[in-house]
């Protein structure tokens, strides 16, 4: 299944197929830029908390962080 979009609603990311179905769905908690969605691509979506870049697949399962310095 490819992202087709992700879309930034408040604290709650949402996550469409490339049909516009929902696949998921990620509560950040968060509603202030630069905190909040960084990107997408067709596999994964970036989400930025204070120094940190989560990724999560299309379904919303975290699959990786990294930390990064001097925000």
């Amino acid at each position: 299944m490819t992202i087709g979009s992700a879309v930034q609603k408040g604290p709650t990311i949402f996550i469409y197929d490339e049909r516009g179905r929902q696949t998921g769905a990620i509560f950040t908690g968060v509603v202030n830029p630069p905190d909040g969605i960084a990107g997408y691509t067709g596999s994964s979506v970036s989400v930025r908390k204070g120094p940190m870049i989560i990724t999560y697949n299309e379904r919303g399962q975290q699959i990786g962080s990294v930390f990064v310095p001097n925000r």
